[in-house]
Formats: C-alpha cells, sequence, structure tokens
C-alpha cells in the first residue's frame, strides 16, 4: 500500500507538471501575439518552478532508507543555558518543517535545561522520505549571536548536534533477546500533570551487547512508553548493523563530529550580521528569520545536489565575511 501511494503521488506529479507545461505554452504563445499577460506569467511560473524543485528533491533520494520516516536527536555542546537554548531553537526549527510538510511529529523524551533549553530531545517525525530529506541535517549546528543570557549584551557562539535515524517497521525483523536488555522504570520530569509526574511511567531500555539506551516518558501508560522505546530500540539498533557494514570504507558513524569549532556542518549567524551558510554545499541564505522558522527546503535541496553530484550551490550575494 505504501509503494502503491508513492506510485499514485509520482503519477499525480506527473499529471501536475504536464497541466502546468501547457498552460504556460498557451500564455508564452498569446504574449508573442502582442496580449498584455505578463503578470499572469509570473504567477504561473512560481509554483511551476517550486513544483521542479520539489521532483527534482524526489529524485535525489536513491538510499535503501530515505523513503522512511525518522527519529531525530539533539544534544547541546558545552556551553550550559546557552548551548541548551540552542537545542531548543534547532527542535522548534524542525517541527516547523516537519508541520509545512504535514509530517505528523511525536517528542518521546525530553530532558529540560536548567534555567532555558533542553538538555537533550528524541523526536519522530512520520511521513514518506523524511528520513532521506533530513539526513542533510546530521552534524553539529552552530549559531552566534548576542546572547540573551547576558548582560553585558557580548556576543557568543553555542554549539548542537543533530542525528537522525531511519524509523523500522515491524516487516523488518531485528533480533533483540529479552536477556540482552534491562528494563527501567521512573517518574517523568517536567510537564505532564499529577499522573505522569507521580508514577513510574517512564521507561529506558539498555541493550547491552551494542550499549544502545533509548527511554520515553510523553505518554500516561508504561505500556506505551515501553512499546514506543522498543520502538526506537529497533531504529538504532538496524542503523548498528548499518554501520558495522560501512565500516569497511569509513569510520562508523563518521557524521557524529565532536560538538565545538570546527566540526560544524552549518553556520547561523544573527550578529554582527545576519547569515546561515551550509558549509559543504556552501549555500548561503541572508534570511535567517525564515530559516529558523523551519523554511529549510533550500538548504537541505542545495546538499542532496551535493551530496549526488558534488556540485556546490555557490555564494549568495547577501553572504558577508566570515
Amino acid at each position: 500500500m505504501q509503494d502503491r501511494k508513492r506510485l499514485e503521488e509520482a503519477i499525480g506529479n506527473d499529471d501536475r507538471i504536464r497541466s502546468l507545461t501547457d498552460d504556460l505554452d498557451t500564455m508564452f504563445e498569446l504574449a508573442r501575439e502582442g496580449e498584455p499577460i505578463q503578470p499572469d506569467i509570473e504567477r504561473e511560473l512560481k509554483p511551476y518552478s517550486e513544483l521542479l524543485e520539489e521532483l527534482e528533491t524526489s529524485m535525489l533520494l536513491s538510499g535503501e532508507n530515505d523513503a522512511r520516516s525518522a527519529i531525530m536527536t539533539i544534544h547541546p555542546g558545552a556551553g550550559g543555558t546557552e548551548s541548551q537554548d540552542w537545542a531548543e531553537m534547532l527542535l522548534r526549527m524542525y517541527l516547523r518543517w516537519a508541520e509545512r510538510h504535514k509530517f505528523p511529529t511525536v517528542i518521546t523524551d525530553r530532558l529540560e535545561g536548567e534555567g532555558a533549553g533542553i538538555k537533550s530531545v528524541t523526536f519522530e517525525v512520520n511521513g514518506d522520505n523524511a528520513y532521506g530529506l533530513l539526513q542533510s541535517e546530521i552534524g553539529v549546528h552552530r549559531l552566534v549571536r548576542i546572547s540573551p543570557f547576558d548582560a553585558n549584551a557580548r556576543r557568543h557562539t553555542s554549539f548542537a548536534s543533530v542525528f537522525v535515524f531511519p524509523q523500522v517497521d515491524d516487516e523488518i525483523k531485528i533480533d533483540i533477546q529479552e536477556k540482552d536488555l534491562r528494563i527501567d522504570t521512573f517518574r517523568a520530569s517536567g510537564a505532564g500533570g499529577q499522573h505522569v509526574n507521580m508514577t513510574d511511567s517512564a521507561v529506558r531500555i539498555t541493550h547491552f551487547p551494542t550499549g544502545i539506551v533509548v527511554q520515553c516518558q510523553n505518554e500516561r501508560s508504561q505500556h506505551k512508553n515501553r512499546a514506543t522505546a522498543m520502538k526506537q530500540l529497533r531504529a538504532c539498533m538496524y542503523e548498528h548493523e548499518l554501520e558495522k557494514k560501512r565500516a569497511e570504507t569509513r569510520e562508523t558513524e563518521d557524521s557524529k563530529l565532536e560538538i565545538n569549532f570546527g566540526s560544524q556542518i552549518r553556520n547561523y549567524v544573527l550578529a554582527p550580521y545576519r547569515l546561515v551558510k551550509d558549509l559543504r554545499s556552501k549555500l548561503s541564505m541572508g534570511d535567517v528569520d525564515r530559516v529558523l522558522e523551519g523554511g529549510l527546503d533550500p538548504l537541505i535541496h542545495a546538499f542532496l545536489v551535493w551530496r549526488k553530484t558534488g556540485k556546490i550551490a555557490g555564494d549568495d550575494k547577501d553572504e558577508a565575511p566570515e
């Protein structure tokens, strides 16, 4: 059924692009005959170019797991409140991006920071190609801004790391032995109501052979939290097995870099100038607010093109010196 849905969407997009092309051909023919329809052409070109970019992005997703839903984790780097606040800003950015694409999201584990921000978060992004698109976000993200937590209004640099796993459905068999697991229950932290905070409903699962630890505390029911944690464990173990196969050609999880200066994949600069620059595709965007509100599609597309072809986006006119 999933394959059928994807094929139906592909046929639908083919029909849409064919219809838009025919409409534009007609408009250009009328323009050549002297009809004043330039505003109509410009209006029609926008959805046409957006659909073309969307189709190109889909065609760039060719990995065996690209079509799957995703599980994302965010961890702040050193720096206390500054980095924890930055991690929460990233969480908001990804949730807004998912909302734009109508991808349902579920926060399965969230550890609040001390004073502000978050110490860690794990959440699901559900939808076709979510994993393939969000692979562009794996790595260290660097923020430069005037700190809202500094009474002297000094400029601070913060780091946070993002990692993405493909969700593994129940049809894929992952061998998990009960004897290899330790399952701990504890009281959930943070908001959630009296029942959540007064019962041992949160679940943490440790898989001894691999050292993988997952936990979930977002549901009132310990049973539901355990089921969600097991789903996360299957996803992590599946990725673990894939990484073992890739180890012959590269170091395992080479995208999990140290969370500090020099290892970032993308810079977000809010002061003294405003710029977002991806250090792999070289795409620069001056509209930082748009990106932080979930406008990640140009960055994702440029990354996929760079990964597939090695071509870089080039420097934007808005770019200021580093």
